[in-house]
C-alpha cells in the first residue's frame, strides 16, 4: 500500500483540529473509519505521527515534519505551476520570531523547547503587525505572530506565507462598577460617552476597525488616550478612567470586568507569518500546530470567552436541529 493524496488530507486534519473525531466530521468519514485510516498510514510510514492525550492528539517530532511535508504535497498538487523552496536542514536550527502582544508565547516557547530540543528560538517583541511583515520582508526575522482583521487581510510579498491560528471577537473591558457591568453583552453603542483607551496604528487597520465598527454603531468617541501596555491599563480601568477592547484571552484583574460586545461587531484574526526562504516546512508545521492548541486551551480557561461561546454557539437552532459552529483557524 502507497501514500496517496487522501492519506496527507488526512493528516493535515487531524493535525489542524487536534482530533481524529473532529477529523472525520470535517472530511465526511466516521471516527472508526477514520482512526482505521490512520493506523494504516502509520504503519505505512513505520512511524507514528501523533501522541494521544486527554485533550487531543498532538504531533510528534517526526510528526512535525511528516505534516509539514504533506503540505508542500498538497500545494504542489493543488498548484503545479507554484514551486516550493525546500531550505537545507541547517535552517531550521534558528528561529528569530517576532510576535505581538499575544499570550500565547511563553507556552508556544515551551512546547517547541520539547518538539525541536535543538531549535534555537530567540523572541523578539513588536506592537504592530505592520512592523513585523517589513522585518519579515527584510529577513531581519524568520516567522512572526501578528493579526489582521476581516475585510481588511495581510499584505505581503510572496517571500512570506502566513497561515491562520484563530480567529475571536473583540470584548470590551470595563470597571467593576461600570454602569452595565451587570450585562452578559455589552452594545457598542451604550458605550458612547465613556472614555476609551485606544492601541495606536498597527499598520494592517487597527484602530480604523475599532472606529469604523462605533460610526457603524452612531457614535464616534468624545475623548481618547493611546495605550496599549496591558498591566498598566488595566489599572487605570479599574480606577473607572476608561474602557478599551481586549482580546477574550485576557485575563482581568482586579477591579476589571471583561464582557462581550452584543452581536459581536470586532474581530481579529491570529496568524503565523515566516520567510518561505529561512524557515523548514517542519518547523513551520510544528509552531503552527502549537500555536493553535496554546490559543484554545487559553481560550478554554477564560470564564467570560466560555459564556460567549455557551450562548452564541451551544443552542440547538429550532428551525433544523443542528449546531451553529464556533470560527476555528481558517
Amino acid at each position: 500500500m502507497e501514500l496517496e493524496l487522501r492519506h496527507l488530507r488526512i493528516l493535515c486534519a487531524i493535525a489542524d483540529l487536534g482530533g481524529a473525531g473532529r477529523a472525520a466530521a470535517a472530511l465526511g468519514h466516521t471516527q472508526p473509519a477514520m482512526s482505521t485510516q490512520l493506523r494504516r498510514i502509520e504503519g505505512i510510514l513505520g512511524e507514528g505521527v501523533f501522541t494521544r492525550s486527554s485533550t487531543g492528539m498532538e504531533l510528534t517530532h517526526y510528526g512535525a515534519q511528516v505534516v509539514g511535508h504533506a503540505r508542500e504535497i498538497l500545494a504542489l498538487a493543488d498548484n503545479l505551476t507554484r514551486l516550493r523552496y525546500s531550505p537545507t536542514p541547517a535552517a531550521t536550527r534558528r528561529l528569530r520570531l517576532g510576535a505581538i502582544n499575544t499570550p500565547v508565547v511563553p507556552v508556544l516557547l515551551d512546547s517547541l523547547r520539547e518538539t525541536f530540543p535543538d531549535l534555537v528560538i530567540s523572541v523578539s517583541s513588536v506592537y504592530a503587525t505592520g512592523d513585523l511583515v517589513n522585518l519579515l520582508e527584510s529577513g531581519e526575522l524568520d516567522a512572526g505572530l501578528g493579526c489582521d482583521y476581516p475585510g481588511l487581510p495581510i499584505q505581503h510579498s510572496p517571500k512570506l506565507g502566513h497561515r491562520a491560528i484563530r480567529t475571536v471577537p473583540v470584548f470590551v473591558a470595563t470597571p467593576a462598577a461600570h454602569p452595565l457591568g451587570h450585562r452578559l453583552e455589552i452594545p457598542l453603542e451604550e458605550l458612547s460617552t465613556d472614555t476609551w483607551f485606544v492601541a495606536s496604528n498597527d499598520g494592517v487597520g487597527w484602530p480604523g476597525a475599532f472606529y469604523e465598527a462605533c460610526r457603524a454603531a452612531g457614535f464616534m468617541p468624545a475623548v481618547t488616550h493611546e495605550f496599549h501596555v496591558l498591566d498598566q491599563l488595566q489599572s487605570m480601568i479599574a480606577k473607572g478612567l476608561g474602557v478599551t477592547v481586549v482580546q477574550p484571552t485576557v485575563c482581568p484583574a482586579d477591579g476589571v470586568l471583561i464582557k462581550p460586545l452584543a452581536g459581536d461587531p470586532l474581530w481579529q484574526r491570529h496568524l503565523l507569518m515566516w520567510r518561505r526562504d529561512l524557515v523548514d516546512a517542519s518547523v513551520v508545521e510544528a509552531v503552527h500546530h502549537h500555536a493553535v492548541r496554546t490559543h484554545c486551551q487559553l481560550l478554554a480557561q477564560a470564564p467570560h470567552f466560555q459564556k460567549w461561546v455557551a450562548r452564541t454557539y451551544a443552542p440547538l437552532r429550532p428551525s433544523d436541529g443542528t449546531r451553529k459552529t464556533l470560527p476555528g483557524s481558517l
